[in-house]
């Protein structure tokens, strides 16, 4: 009689493949990164928040639009290309790249909010508008308090990619498939004690991203104190007086700048 396997016993992957590897490997570097220097690099958050909202919407357009019949390189190529604009176009506007910036974390909470969740929701207009409505919730704080947002944001972002590159390591995209699962109402098994401890890294690992980017990173810095270019930069026209030997009373010469 053969033993049997337990369903939760993990299993160690033996092999990978270079390409998905390398990027994951990467991608942990660029999670790291954006969680802990997020709001340091403002600018380059505001362009990654455009960019992965307009791919994102952009991609899913392309794919659920039947009548295009897009190959997937031409979906990608249209993909890139607007996101590129779009992530110009949340650097240009900064009220712009806050809401997008707002708009991630509420997607992301959102996300977190219904996956932990026992009972699934009934409807799949629940899920949206739980989505919906936190995204724009986070969005308008956002734009009323820009510094704290944008930390809890890129923290909580730069720990999921983490989580998310980990799971592909550990497990080949288990947990994704799950998330992804539950968020379509689609039957999902439940997680086993690995996965949830996977899982429960991302909260953790974001408190320690917000910790370290508000004490240390981000302590001293605002986004206001960025330097504009020339062209931004406010020019105004700088007169040099020098008093005369023997002025006149109450009268001075001044002499304008060549």
């Amino acid at each position: 009689m053969e033993p049997s396997v337990l369903p939760c016993a993990p299993e160690p992957r033996l092999s990978y493949e270079p390409v998905p590897a390398a990027l994951c490997a990467l991608g942990s570097v660029f999670g790291l990164v954006c969680g802990c220097f997020g709001y340091r690099c403002f600018k380059a958050t505001m362009f990654l928040s455009g960019l992965l909202f307009g791919s994102t919407v952009i991609f899913l357009l392309c794919r659920q639009e039947r009548e295009l019949q897009l190959s997937l390189e031409a979906s990608a190529a249209v993909t890139a290309a607007i996101g590129l604009l779009c992530g110009l176009l949340t650097v240009l506007l900064r009220a712009v790249g806050l809401f997008a910036t707002g708009l991630l974390l509420g997607l992301l909470v959102a996300t977190a909010a219904l996956v932990t969740v026992l009972p699934p929701p009934p409807s799949p207009w629940v899920t949206a508008g739980m989505l919906l409505g936190l995204a724009l919730l986070c969005a308008l704080l956002a734009l009323c308090w820009p510094k704290a947002i944008t930390i809890l944001a890129t923290a909580a972002f730069g720990a999921a990619v983490v989580v998310v590159c980990a799971d592909y390591l550990a497990e080949g995209l288990v947990l994704v498939a799950h998330i992804t699962a539950r968020l379509q109402l689609a039957p999902a098994r439940a997680l086993c004690w690995h996965e949830w401890l996977l899982l429960s890294a991302w909260p953790v690992l974001s408190i320690l991203c917000v910790l370290l980017q508000w004490r240390v990173t981000a302590s001293g810095f605002s986004h206001r104190d960025a330097p504009h270019s020339r062209w931004q930069r406010p020019q105004q026209p700088e007169l040099k007086c020098r008093q005369s030997p023997a002025p006149p009373e109450g009268t001075h010469r001044c002499r304008t700048p060549r």
